[in-house]
């Protein structure tokens, strides 16, 4: 046997690779929606016999990941919700407190998210960490019967022991508390603060993955990217915003970074509970029930407060459900178009729909940190900015240290804020949560933010981006080309 194999090791090694190439790139050709994709990975698999066809079932499977969790979690969405019928917003509510404009975008959310707009919210924006950290440790410390917490990442620093210390305390007066921290942001403190809240006796899981052991790979690209904290049903923090010493002033001191978050009660907040009891499920396999985790009647009338619906999204049954929101929005834009993202690598669809409207007549204002956390997504970033600004977009980058902030304002009436970023990662791979507003005093309050950072911000300029050194603008374009994975 090993005569033979070491005699024609070069035609079975050959043997091989043509079977190993034929599986994938037939795999590609039949599985990638784009065609570019399905090009470019036939490609890298006929051009790198055997590494290419490696190379593909590492990186290039996601839609099969994709395809196997949503068969697992197809049953989550059976979870009964709590909902009131008397809360929900009509179509002709809508256009007739918003216009017919904004009524299109109603129908729209109804189509692609699986919550309902409703009437009846509050919702009180966070603008530091400082805010949100302190706002989220009273509401923890004054529970009485649940907690119930959904992360990307929680640092084992000083902010994140002294979210841990509170929730420890629940758990000690009897409180039911559950953790979910996703399994790649679990990892960015070492030792992670799982142990540390496992020892107090919280129940803690990750997501996806363990923290021993390493990340379970047919899953390790998806991630939780939420952030949802739900108190005794009644009241509930979502936003953009990790838990992290990097966020407060009194431990970053001036190299503080930036964030906006978001308390809000009303009938979002059943949205958002079952939105973080689908994961923890998922998870752990426990359903949340019983008296401990109702969900409180909301305080305001129907019809009255701010009109928010919950935008679940991710690679489920709520696949691109943010990208679609985004593009519909972009769409009805007759003013203004305000973006604020730490990341912004939006895809060809998203770039398509904000030059349109800028074409026709719409200012459309995108403000990215002057300074990135993340070196690569910012060279990536930079390598699409010219097919933005050469057809009126405008580009601002924000002076000061990085904000993680994610806001999108249109026509002062309608906001978008949440965990998703405009990025491959966001809009493909992630689990996000966003929230959809319908009101012109937040949406004029979130645009006032915006503006506020815009006014000591330096604008990009096409000739500046094209006047640079050949080198730089050919690494940021070969770092763009792994943009999706970044």
């Amino acid at each position: 046997m090993l005569e033979t194999i070491s005699t024609h090791w070069a035609q079975i090694l050959a043997v091989i690779s043509i079977v190993m190439g034929t599986v994938a790139a037939i795999h590609a050709t039949m599985t990638k929606e784009e065609v570019r994709a399905a090009i470019g990975w036939v490609g890298v698999i006929v051009l790198s016999p055997i590494l290419g066809a490696l190379i593909y079932a590492v990186a290039g499977i996601n839609l099969i990941r994709r395809s196997t969790l949503s068969m697992q979690r197809a049953g989550m969405t059976a979870v009964e919700r709590h909902h009131l019928a008397e809360y929900d917003v009509t179509g002709e509510t809508v256009e007739r407190d918003f216009g017919d404009t904004f009524a299109a975008m109603k129908i729209l959310g109804d189509r692609v998210s699986r919550c309902k707009l409703t009437s009846g919210n509050t919702i009180d924006m966070l603008e530091t960490g400082d805010e949100a950290y302190a706002a989220m440790l009273a509401a923890i410390k004054g529970a009485e019967r649940s907690i119930l917490l959904e992360t990307y990442i929680f640092d084992k620093d000083v902010i994140g022991v002294r979210f841990a210390d509170a929730l420890v305390d629940a758990v000690r007066r009897g409180v039911e508390v559950r953790v979910l921290i996703d399994a790649v942001g679990a990892r960015y403190s070492i030792p992670s603060i799982v142990g540390y809240l496992q020892k107090g006796g919280v129940p803690v899981d990750v997501f996806n993955g363990n923290i021993i052991m390493g990340l379970r790979l047919p899953y390790a690209n998806l991630r939780t990217h939420r952030k949802i904290l739900v108190i005794d049903g009644g009241v509930a923090f979502t936003g953009g915003m990790n838990i992290r010493a990097g966020f407060a002033a009194e431990a970053a001191g001036d190299g503080v970074s930036g964030d906006t978050h978001f308390r809000v009660t009303g009938p979002i907040v059943a949205d958002l509970f079952h939105t973080a009891l689908e994961d923890w499920r998922f998870a752990t396999g426990e359903m949340l029930a019983g008296e401990p985790w109702a969900v409180v009647e909301p305080e305001a009338d129907p019809g009255t407060g701010v009109l928010a619906r919950v935008v679940p999204s991710g690679p489920d049954k709520s696949l691109e459900t943010n990208h679609r929101m985004m593009m519909g929005a972009f769409s009805v834009a007759r003013d203004h178009i305000r973006i604020m993202s730490p990341y912004f690598l939006p895809d060809r669809e998203l770039i398509s729909a904000l030059v349109t409207a800028a074409r026709r007549g719409v200012a459309v204002d995108i403000l990215v940190p002057g300074v990135n956390n993340l070196t690569l997504v910012d060279h990536a970033m930079t390598a699409q900015f010219d097919q933005l600004l050469k057809d009126g977009c405008r580009i601002w980058r924000a002076s000061g240290h990085f904000n993680h902030s994610k806001l999108m304002v249109v026509d002062d009436t309608w906001a978008y804020v949440g965990s998703s970023n405009l990025d491959p990662r966001s809009l493909r791979l992630n689990f996000e949560v966003d929230v959809e507003l319908f009101d012109k005093g937040i949406a004029e309050e979130l645009d006032a933010r915006i503006r506020a950072v815009m006014q000591s911000a330096r604008p990009v300029l096409l000739k500046d981006l094209r006047a640079r050194p050949f080198p730089r603008r050919l690494l940021e374009r070969i770092i763009w080309l792994g943009s999706p994975y970044l």
